[in-house]
């Protein structure tokens, strides 16, 4: 937490610890705990919210990405979409509509509730998986991918809400950077099912056949609808009445968020929060390295099984062969997030990796052999799979106040899934085999990624140097104690994480 929202913390407590004019205690006004007490609770709550939102985004990256493993299971050839532009058409519509429906579905979130909207969401999305193994040609594909883009479509934003009602600042980050995980394991799962899905013999009624890449869409999607069905018996609604808990337990679960959005989390996101988002130079920085980001993270889910295929491995080859570079990309990712968070820097780690990635993507680019060109693709997941989460924490990081916070996280998530839109064409057909197009692409994307982490550090360091220099105390000249709490992350005695 930043100095100037430990101070504001601390005089409300003290404002609290006062005693009442009837002569209530301290101890009665102000509920007590110890910190070994906290840590129950948090630890129950981990184990009771993390991987239960850990499974549900890895369905939904799953059935987002399933696309791409089946078109080398003969989709493609099924529809007619072989050669020309039709197959980035049906991954654009998805990222489009995906994009619409952020803001609004989390409007509908806060209305409905966690517990019921978000388990709807992925009976949604698992049903519209499920219908997608009876598409007979490319406008039922469109259709399909439209209808999943509107149920995935706030999942992602959902799901980070839901953790940020359980816990504190500083504990949320590395449970996000755990679920956003998932969409390495579902990569990992991804290759796994759709080779041993493809295997199972054509059944079904006549006229309406399930084989080989309907297989995949028809069970992942039948898989995704029961554990949505199952998962508000699971899923907790809110820390003061978390059925795992004991009364004494949801106090502190609830107390302990009351003492860490001192600045009222519930007051309504103004003009002026989202003024300090959007114009926040660290956000820009944030925001763009996300957007490359995504676009390779979100083009290798989907086309990583066709550039494996075509280094000349069968299609079930390509597809066992895209599991372990997911395996390692999600060890590293966690890894990252928790070190990030121990060390509290975010710029050095992220650049570090990114660099990797421009390694692997310059590999890709000239290399011939086939092995290393395999070598490549390990540096790539590894190296651009954290840079997600990590950029999106540091802006949240920079944000002084929930509502800023709240705009900040949205406008970055936004600018991301742009990213995805862009992803869908930078690997086109006639660019096959080598795919030079698509690699350079990314090579330059991160390379610029690097620069944005190394940016961002120095911009953050000599922000932090000028105010310790008292360079910036004029801010607080002719203001109330009230106006000057109002600068948020603006404050000269707000610092930023680097």
């Amino acid at each position: 937490m930043a100095d100037l929202e430990k101070e504001v913390a601390q005089q409300s407590l003290q404002e609290r610890a006062t005693t009442s004019k009837d002569g209530t205690s301290s101890e009665e006004l102000e509920f007590d705990y110890t910190e070994e007490e906290e840590a129950i609770v948090r630890r129950k709550i981990d184990w009771h919210t993390v991987p239960l939102v850990t499974l549900l985004y890895m369905l939904c990256f799953l059935d987002r990405i399933n696309i791409g493993n089946a078109r080398i299971q003969g989709l493609a050839k099924d529809l007619d979409m072989v050669q020309g532009v039709k197959f980035n058409w049906a991954l654009s519509i998805f990222y489009i509509i995906y994009l619409l429906v952020e803001v609004p579905s989390n409007i509908l979130l806060k209305a409905i509730g966690a517990r019921f909207y978000l388990p709807l969401l992925v009976c949604g999305f698992g049903l519209v998986s499920l219908c997608t193994a009876f598409v007979k040609d490319f406008t039922g594909l469109m259709v399909a991918r439209a209808f999943l883009g509107i149920f995935e479509g706030g999942a992602m934003p959902g799901m980070a809400f839901f953790l940020s009602c359980f816990y504190k600042r500083n504990e949320l980050l590395f449970r996000i950077g755990i679920y956003v995980s998932a969409a390495s394991i579902a990569g990992a799962f991804g290759g796994l099912l759709a080779a041993a899905l493809s295997q199972i013999p054509s059944w079904g009624a006549a006229g309406a056949e399930i084989h080989t890449w309907r297989n995949i869409f028809f069970f992942e999607g039948l898989i995704t609808v029961i554990i949505g069905l199952l998962a508000p018996i699971w899923m907790p609604t809110d820390p003061s009445t978390a059925y795992f808990l004991t009364e004494r337990e949801r106090k502190i679960a609830a107390e302990r968020l009351l003492r860490e959005h001192r600045s009222d989390p519930a007051r309504k996101v103004t003009w002026k929060d989202v003024k300090d988002a959007v114009f926040c130079i660290h956000n820009y920085t944030c925001a763009l390295a996300f957007f490359l980001i995504n676009i390779t993270v979100q083009g290798l889910s989907v086309f990583l099984p066709t550039i494996l295929n075509d280094l000349g491995w069968t299609n079930t080859q390509a597809q066992l062969y895209s599991v372990p570079p997911y395996v390692c990309a999600c060890v590293v990712a966690i890894a990252v997030a928790w070190l990030s968070d121990k060390s509290g820097q975010r710029g050095v780690w992220l650049g570090s990796f990114a660099c990797l990635a421009v390694v692997g993507f310059a590999l890709l680019r000239w290399a011939e052999n086939t092995n290393i060109r395999y070598m490549a693709v390990f540096f790539v997941t590894v190296g651009a799979f954290p840079g997600g989460p990590g950029f999106l924490s540091w802006a949240m990081n920079n944000s002084a106040g929930p509502s800023v916070r709240a705009v900040t996280s949205a406008y970055v998530v936004t600018l991301g899934t742009i990213g995805g839109i862009v992803a869908t064409w930078t690997y086109i057909y006639w660019d096959g085999p080598k795919y030079h197009t698509g690699h350079t692409i990314n090579l330059v994307g991160q390379i610029v990624t690097a620069c944005c982490a190394l940016f961002g550090v120095l911009y953050c360091a000599r922000e932090n140097r000028v105010r310790a220099a008292g360079k910036r105390d004029h801010r607080l000249e002719g203001l109330t104690e009230e106006e000057a709490e109002e600068l948020g992350s603006r404050h000269p005695r707000f610092r930023y994480w680097t």
